[in-house]
């Protein structure tokens, strides 16, 4: 028997959530169901400007998380305060589509949330204007790739869902009917 190229979020997305969805909001299409188009995760390393090593690390941790390889984030600015130019590297980003997208998504909501320490929810409110939500993690050693041992530096990360729809109402269904634990 052949082995199934489609993730459980997935098929879950496409078998269960999208008619729910569809018969919640009344569409008139099924194409008007909102679904996430990409997950963007971000981290951003501010002491690379004194040691580029850093940055490594992080590019290394992101890629063992995400299965994907980071862009180079570069300053956009000069901020003489931090010591910063413009064009320096001061981070590291992963765009997610598809198949990736869909397996960090599982991930992320049914073994990395879990494991934060007195985890009671992500917020609701942080939904823009747009439909999308950003969240923020304050540790990278939640995901079960980061070997605690081998970690130099604790680092965050914001990751962002991306959604088709411009309602944060629509936007929020979604991510709730995907799984996403919201705080009571």
């Amino acid at each position: 028997m052949a082995k199934s190229n489609i993730n459980r979020l997935e098929k879950l997305y496409k078998e269960k959530i999208v008619p729910e969805l569809f018969k919640e909001k009344q569409y008139k299409s099924v194409m008007q169901v909102p679904k996430i188009t990409k997950v963007v995760i971000n981290m951003g390393v501010g002491d690379a400007v004194q040691d580029s090593k850093k940055l490594d690390d992080a590019v290394a941790e992101l890629t063992l998380i995400t299965g994907q390889k980071p862009l180079v984030t570069k300053a956009k600015k000069s901020l003489a305060a931090f010591k910063l130019r413009e064009g320096m590297p001061i981070g590291a980003k992963v765009t997610l589509r598809g198949k990736r997208m869909y397996e960090f998504l599982d991930k992320l909501i049914s073994v990395a949330l879990p494991r934060v320490r007195d985890f009671r929810g992500v917020p609701k409110s942080s939904f823009d204007k747009q439909g999308n939500y950003t969240l923020g993690i304050k540790e990278q050693i939640i995901f079960p790739e980061i070997d605690y041992d081998k970690v130099k530096k604790v680092r965050g990360m914001d990751i962002t869902i991306v959604t088709t729809t411009n309602h944060k109402e629509d936007a929020f269904s979604l991510i709730q009917k995907i799984g996403m634990p919201f705080a009571k």
